[in-house]
């Protein structure tokens, strides 16, 4: 009967601990992608300012429609 008590009394100890440990990991890797999203929008707002700057757009969209306008003759 002792050894059944000590069982139990060591299961409900690693089952708290990983409950607890758990609970403290619960939003990281949220939060991880939430910094990775704000690093991607940071970067292609600069890719955007750039590209505006130098005309670069303008460029790229005459570019693609003089593409496909050579495909249509």
């Amino acid at each position: 009967m002792l050894k059944l008590i000590t069982l139990i009394q060591s299961w409900v100890i690693v089952s708290v601990f990983r409950l607890r440990r758990l609970a403290t990991d619960r939003g990281q890797t949220t939060a991880e992608y939430a910094l990775v999203l704000v690093g991607v929008a940071a970067i292609a707002l600069l890719i955007l300012a750039w590209a505006t700057k130098t005309g670069a757009i303008g460029k790229l969209f005459d570019m693609v429609l003089g593409y496909i306008t050579g495909q249509v003759k």
